[in-house]
């Protein structure tokens, strides 16, 4: 089957260049070894950043320039101004709020956040303050970054493009025949169970599949060292808690970042991420909710901790390898023969990484419609499962600041 373009990898990053290269006549398809969005994407918090925690420093730094346009983009696909349409993705806060710590760095931050962006802090009254933001010291903000329910997006582009989406037969459901290192011929993929196998002649290979990127050059004859790993180890807090996406800022950095979601039970999860995620690295699930229920206790002070139940989960942030293992400023695109691979680094420059992947690729102007038939057949993927979904996940409650944990027991 001759194609324009295969993309491998169903997060956010190639989602939104499948329907970029769709909506311009490229015969494409999409191919997915697990579920769409497993790793990153379904692991994320949602946050449509616009760079405020890139100038805690009082800086307009690169990072912050990359994405400050990025919340206008995602706001009018969210409303079906632009493509992708996703008026059927649900959002779970249209802003975030910002609090500070009690300390004279953590004021100069919060100011510093103020310089150079499209999305800025704007301070509240006493009155429009959410209670459970009651008894912070100093001034609180409002920032209209908008958090979306990552399931729902991606539920959304698989409605819109299934019949472009292919399930595989995990890692090894795809094999590359090679012109040379970086030059693929066809893209030979297996079903699940091994039930159907199909040969695909693209003209151009896309790479969007995370820290799977790596083993996808490999296969195509290319270095995988041009891809880091940043590990993060992320709280989840279950229970009568509000609705709320915040940060709480100290400095220049991000001391929690709290986003919350309805649960399939009815009860409401907190992801709590920021700094307490970096630290958190090297501490054990136990250690890191004790960790997490101490800081809260002083950010939060009129929050109720009791009665809570707590999990954790790893992800690790695969991005472009930079010198330093440090963060990478912005958006990654490596090209080698017909194979590009690009990681976002962040959720809200998946678009601005499908304009850069899609500048690249050309549609054959010899090519007719695209008609899917061939594929009618063909498994398609479920959507990942979000972290406190999962049904073998477990929980545990905590007795104190510093309790030790009780029983675990396992999701419902």
């Amino acid at each position: 089957m001759r194609l324009d373009a295969v993309i491998l990898g169903g997060g956010v990053a190639g989602l939104w260049l499948l329907d970029r290269l769709s909506r311009r006549g490229c015969h494409v398809v999409l191919l997915e070894a697990h579920a769409l969005g497993a790793g990153q994407t379904i692991a994320s918090q949602g946050i449509i950043h616009g760079g405020l925690k890139y100038t805690l420093q009082g800086l307009l730094t690169p990072s912050a320039r990359s994405v400050r346009s990025m919340p206008a983009v995602w706001r009018n696909s969210l409303l079906g101004r632009s493509a992708p349409n996703l008026t059927r993705t649900r959002l779970r806060s249209e802003c975030c709020f910002l609090w500070r710590t009690d300390s004279l760095t953590a004021w100069a931050g919060m100011w510093g956040a103020r310089l150079g962006l499209h999305v800025k802090p704007e301070p509240l009254p006493p009155e429009e303050r959410p209670a459970v933001l009651a008894g912070v010291p100093g001034m609180v903000a409002r920032l209209a970054e908008q958090v979306i329910c990552p399931a729902s997006f991606l539920e959304d582009l698989l409605d819109q493009y299934r019949d472009r989406i292919l399930l595989i037969d995990g890692p090894d459901g795809v094999r590359f025949r090679l012109h040379t290192p970086g030059d693929i011929d066809a893209v030979c993929i297996t079903a699940p169970g091994g039930h159907g196998s199909l040969t695909l002649r693209p003209r151009y290979v896309v790479f969007t599949a995370g820290a799977g990127n790596a083993h996808l050059r490999r296969l195509a004859g290319l270095d995988d060292s041009t891809m880091q790993r940043r590990p993060l180890h992320m709280t989840l807090m279950r229970g009568e808690l509000p609705a709320f996406c915040g940060h709480c800022l100290d400095g220049a950095r991000t001391r929690v970042t709290i986003t919350s979601a309805a649960a399939a039970d009815g009860s409401t999860v907190w992801q709590v991420g920021g700094q307490v995620a970096e630290d958190g690295v090297t501490l054990s699930p136990r250690e890191l909710t004790q960790h997490v229920q101490s800081e809260l206790a002083q950010v939060l002070p009129s929050l109720p901790l009791a009665g809570l139940h707590w999990s954790t989960y790893r992800i690790d942030r695969a991005e472009a390898a930079t010198a330093n293992g440090g963060r990478p400023e912005t958006l990654q695109v490596l090209c080698a023969g017909n194979v590009t691979t690009g990681w976002p680094t962040k959720l809200a420059l998946a678009p601005a990484l499908a304009d850069e992947i899609a500048a690249r690729i050309s549609a054959d102007a010899s090519s007719k419609l695209f008609h899917p038939g061939p594929l009618a057949d063909w498994p398609r993927p479920a959507v990942a499962r979000l972290p406190w979904e999962e049904p073998q996940r477990e929980w545990w409650t905590l007795t104190g600041p510093n309790g030790q944990g009780l029983p675990q027991r396992r999701a419902a």
